[in-house]
């Protein structure tokens, strides 16, 4: 495959703007678009509801400094969206009337918050959380409020009640499922993030469903299906994203089944000169025998560098175990992996009452997934050990020496 002499990259989150970078510091010289929705250089996610909602920093991590791409040739689009991809054409045409012909395309769109299909979902006062203007906006509500409803107990809500309750807000998170993180974790795990909670004040509305939002000129509460009345000052929605997938449906463009688009080990399209990465690549993994849709940072972030080479020509397959951390309160935590916590088995190392252990998930004797909460000694063992698949017994796993492990 002959390297081409222009790319173009639509969307500027850690997964565009890394691929636009590193493809600049593996030495490409052809000409580099970058398209970005929103009007701030590049930045990473993970401080949106870590740091900067905590209010420990006024910034996220900027993917590379401000004059990185004015340095390096990039021609970055700031508040520039693509509204449409002409495969034939090899063209996209951009939110602003401009078109942008390319050798070769990458989409790396991202994910939107999930809406709530309710009465009173569109009140005033009621926020998501996925932009860098959401955490601001919801920072500075944070100091005028003194109740927030946050519905959705996974990680982006569990984390920005940890962050409200740093602010001194009254907080309850309400949930259908049964502990927070529980599809994720697993029962007995949850229930360490449960407690942790509960200990700092969070109050939790678990196993319920929402009739309806209140309120008239802005959102005063919500009501559950038994009756129950919430009162809110504001209300955070944070129930999951879904993939932006338009772009490429109406290209033509194969979708997966997980609503992702879909793409094969090397993060190739069903389009040979198309890739895409991050939220909306619904991957073939080598390892899992299957295709994997991951809404994290870091594998945005390392698809990302990861399809640089293969842009230019190279047919190297994608490998890396999935990753995510979280810091909640004093907990802080990263997991590893892909586990079903409802069918694979769970081995614990250390204490979970302590608050200090690792969770290993193990499906037919190989460890698909770990997680270490407060221990900071084990990690390249654990990316080895699941990254390989590795079969390990389970003395080894709760008292053995994980660095050994082969």
């Amino acid at each position: 495959m002959a390297e081409p002499q222009r790319i173009v990259i639509v969307g500027a989150g850690v997964g565009g703007a890394t691929a636009a970078a590193t493809l600049r510091e593996r030495g490409y010289a052809g000409e580099v678009v970058l398209l970005a929705a929103e009007d701030h250089p590049p930045y990473e996610l993970p401080a949106l509801s870590k740091g900067l909602l905590l209010g420990d920093t006024d910034e996220p991590d900027w993917v590379r400094e401000a004059d990185f791409y004015r340095a390096n040739d990039i021609e970055l689009r700031r508040d520039t969206a693509a509204t449409r991809v002409e495969l034939g054409a090899r063209l996209v045409v951009d939110s602003k009337g401009g078109e942008h012909a390319f050798d070769r395309l990458l989409l790396a769109t991202g994910s939107q918050p999930r809406s709530l299909p309710l009465p009173g979902a569109d009140l005033p006062g009621v926020r998501t959380l996925r932009t860098l203007d959401d955490a601001l906006a919801l920072r500075g509500a944070f100091s005028t409020v003194e109740r927030i409803v946050i519905i959705g107990a996974g990680w982006i809500g569990t984390e920005a009640a940890a962050a409200a309750r740093k602010h001194g807000l009254d907080v309850t998170v309400v949930d259908r499922i049964a502990a927070p993180l529980r599809p994720v974790l697993g029962a007995e795990v949850a229930k360490v993030f449960q407690d942790l909670h509960a200990e700092h004040g969070v109050q939790w509305r678990l196993n319920a469903d929402i009739a309806r939002l209140t309120g008239t000129g802005s959102v005063d509460g919500l009501r559950l299906t038994d009756g129950t009345e919430l009162p809110a000052d504001l209300v955070l929605v944070a129930v999951g994203v879904k993939p932006r997938v338009e772009l490429a449906h109406t290209a033509g463009l194969e979708l997966a089944d997980d609503g992702g688009v879909a793409v094969d080990a090397t993060l190739r399209t069903s389009a040979p000169d198309v890739f895409a990465v991050g939220d909306i690549a619904s991957h073939f993994h080598p390892h899992h025998g299957k295709r994997l849709r991951v809404e994290h940072w870091a594998n945005a972030k390392n698809q990302g560098a990861h399809v640089a080479a293969n842009l230019v020509g190279g047919e190297e397959p994608y490998t890396r175990a999935p990753y995510f951390f979280s810091d909640q309160y004093d907990l802080g935590c990263e997991y590893r992996g892909v586990a079903d916590p409802d069918t694979d088995r769970l081995v614990v190392r250390g204490d979970l009452r302590e608050r200090q252990f690792i969770a290993f998930w193990l499906r037919e004797g190989r460890v698909v997934a770990a997680m270490n909460v407060n221990d900071w000694d084990n990690g390249d063992a654990l990316g080895r050990i699941v990254g390989e698949r590795l079969t390990v017994p389970e003395e080894v796993l709760v008292k053995g020496d994980l660095s050994s492990v082969e």
